[in-house]
């Protein structure tokens, strides 16, 4: 086989995949378009003022959040993935034996020291 073949063979087994791309772009721009041309333009200063639940803005919406708020998230998320790893292991865990119990094992216990001294530290108090 040449090099143009290969291509040509490639080309054919992968038009269906090119297709779909190109015909999901091609919508998604037609439609952003679309809108764009179609929709009414009525810029009043109450349609442009912040809305805020229905409450008139009292204050600057960039106000800076405490440090606690990120801390809290990041504790959520490390929890979160560490929980993920459960998941898999039990899938696994006739296949892996006594010893995939035993990091298991050494996996959790790190997990709940890292969890108790969070909570020692205070860093799950939500006030």
């Amino acid at each position: 086989m040449t090099g143009t073949e290969v291509l040509l063979e490639y080309l054919t087994k992968f038009f269906p995949i090119f297709l779909f791309i190109f015909v999901g772009l091609v919508l998604g721009i037609l439609t952003l378009l679309v809108s764009h041309f179609v929709q009414p333009r009525y810029p009043e200063p109450e349609k442009l003022s912040t809305y805020e639940c229905g409450a008139e803005p009292f204050s600057d919406a960039r106000m800076p959040f405490p440090v606690r708020y990120y801390i809290f998230a990041m504790l959520f998320v490390i929890f979160d993935i560490e929980v993920i790893f459960l998941y898999p292991w039990a899938v696994v865990f006739t296949k892996i034996g006594v010893i995939g119990l035993i990091e298991m094992m050494i996996f959790i216990g790190l997990f709940i020291v890292a969890y108790v001294y969070a909570w020692r530290k205070g860093a799950l108090e939500w006030d």
